[in-house]
């Protein structure tokens, strides 16, 4: 079905379900997967004012669940999430509820005082999206080995060989299987917690309320509880200065102690230790995706991001003896391969 139609088809949905009188529908973005968001104006049911909703299309081989069970579950643990209003899993289509435009980095203005106090209430919302570990459908599924295996070979398989053109001799096959190894493992360690798995600045939303409302958690899982709090403060697509990332590391430590969330032989530096860790493994898969996207699906507005990815990786992994290896591999090979590419 050509977009024109699936549009059109869309529209009598919505019209049959008296909902809404739909006067305009304006397209509001994608995503990095299949889905397209659009802006629905006109009258709400028994309301004489004009408002806003937002039309979710995800036709097959996307899918509504598990973001609907993810969203009453996130909101039985009091995290704000857009209300849904109308749901149809075989159509591949919803209506929720318009938050409206204002995200949580745009929002702060990059003021350093607002964005502390901003940040501060997104780590508030953790203990509610960690105590979700299952939904009306069941357990949320495991962040895995196999499924951390198989996020760091993104790394190899499309930043390295496919974008880059890098061929890895045996020697360097070994270095970064040992390193992808590591990143397993360690994240394996760590108490795993509910996940939203892409709590960042992006999906991070400020109602009118002046409320955050978390979205994009279809992807929920059970893992490391250092993963959304790494998200968000080493987020993918901004450096903030390394003062304000230690006081909210801090403020993340003490918030899930005060919620009895981590155990008590959990210590700040093993803490910290875990989170470099996780970061690392997250921006070694983020690293990978954004060359996906550009090389799969041509969205190449994320190569903008891949070097800020691999400059995290540089700078955390300067910090641990056991990376000393990889980091000047990194430093040496990668680096001035992706500084060719960029030029």
């Amino acid at each position: 079905m050509s977009s024109e139609n699936r549009q059109e088809f869309l529209k009598q949905w919505i019209n049959k379900s008296e909902l809404i009188s739909i006067e305009n529908i304006e397209l509001l973005a994608g995503d990095a997967s299949f889905r397209k968001y659009f802006r629905v104006s006109g009258k709400l049911r028994d309301d004489a004012e004009k408002s806003t909703l937002v039309l979710v299309d995800a036709p097959p081989p996307e899918s509504l669940e598990p973001f609907v069970s993810v969203a009453m579950a996130y909101e039985e643990q009091g995290v704000r999430v857009p209300r849904i209003y109308l749901s149809d899993e075989n159509l591949g289509a919803m209506l929720l509820e318009d938050i409206g435009d204002r995200l949580l980095l745009s929002d702060t203005n990059n003021n350093i005082e607002a964005v502390t106090q901003r940040y501060k209430q997104a780590i508030d919302l953790l203990p509610g999206v960690m105590a979700v570990t299952g939904t009306r459908q069941g357990d949320l599924p495991p962040y895995n080995e196999e499924l951390l295996a198989r996020e760091n070979a993104l790394f190899k398989d499309w930043l390295l060989e496919q974008y880059l053109g890098l061929t890895l001799d045996h020697e360097e096959l070994k270095l970064w299987t040992e390193f992808s190894t590591q990143l397993t493992q360690k994240a394996l360690a760590q108490q795993q917690v509910g996940v939203h798995r892409d709590y960042h600045s992006r999906n991070l939303m400020v109602n009118e309320q002046n409320e955050l409302v978390a979205i994009d958690f279809q992807d929920a899982v059970v893992g490391p509880i250092s993963y959304d709090l790494v998200s968000l403060v080493r987020d993918c697509y901004v450096d903030w200065p390394a003062e304000l990332v230690e006081n909210l590391l801090g403020y993340g430590f003490d918030t899930l102690r005060k919620h009895n969330l981590l155990n008590s032989s959990c210590s700040a530096a093993q803490f910290q230790s875990d989170f470099d860790w996780m970061g690392m493994q997250r921006h070694t898969k983020a690293s990978g995706i954004f060359a996906r996207l550009f090389l799969r699906d041509g969205k190449a507005g994320y190569l903008n991001d891949i070097p800020h990815t691999v400059n995290y990786l540089l700078a955390v992994s300067a910090q641990y003896p056991e990376c000393a290896e990889y980091h000047d591999w990194l430093k040496s090979r990668v680096v001035p391969a992706l500084n060719k590419v960029s030029s």
